[in-house]
């Protein structure tokens, strides 16, 4: 399969967002997701643009996605509002 790398990492993604919205309470699924899938685009931009790591022929850029996706959720919890 052509683009099995880009799907793993999509659904990846989403599953670090949902179960990081799960583990927080579940107050905005929406936002969560939101969160993951850019930290995912910028792990992917910083492995295969910046630092030239790695290509979009093999699995390595998608745990440089997830790795981006787990830190963007985290800055996102330490600093949403709790009201």
């Amino acid at each position: 399969m052509q683009h099995l790398d880009i799907i793993l990492a999509i659904l990846g993604a989403l599953a670090l967002g949902w179960g990081a919205d799960l583990l927080t309470g579940g107050r905005g699924v929406a936002k969560t997701l939101l969160a993951s899938l850019t930290g995912a685009v910028c792990g992917w931009f910083l492995s295969v643009r910046v630092f030239a790591a790695h290509t979009m022929d093999g699995l390595g850029w998608t745990l440089w996605a997830l790795a981006g996706s787990v830190i963007v959720l985290l800055v996102y919890f330490l600093t949403r509002n709790k009201r």
